[in-house]
């Protein structure tokens, strides 16, 4: 199954259809209409919910420099 990358936008919307539907329909209904897993969906509402905004995701790195500082770090590691 190949990932998917979301924008910003999309995220926010799809937090907002379902604060705007979620007392007539179950998460799997509005996972399924936005086109996402309802973990994905449920994802975001939390990391919305708890921070108010959407970062780049655990995990990530705040910009792509970062991550190949990182990247190289595990390198001189290994070598």
């Amino acid at each position: 199954m190949m990932k998917h990358s979301y924008d910003k936008e999309f995220k926010e919307q799809a937090v907002q259809y379902y604060l705007d539907n979620k007392d007539h329909m179950t998460m799997n209904e509005i996972s399924k209409n936005l086109g996402i897993g309802a973990s994905t969906l449920h994802k975001w509402i939390k990391l919305f919910t708890e921070t108010g905004e959407f970062g780049r995701g655990s995990g990530n790195f705040a910009s792509d420099k970062d991550k190949e500082r990182s990247k190289y770090g595990r390198l001189q590691e290994i070598t």
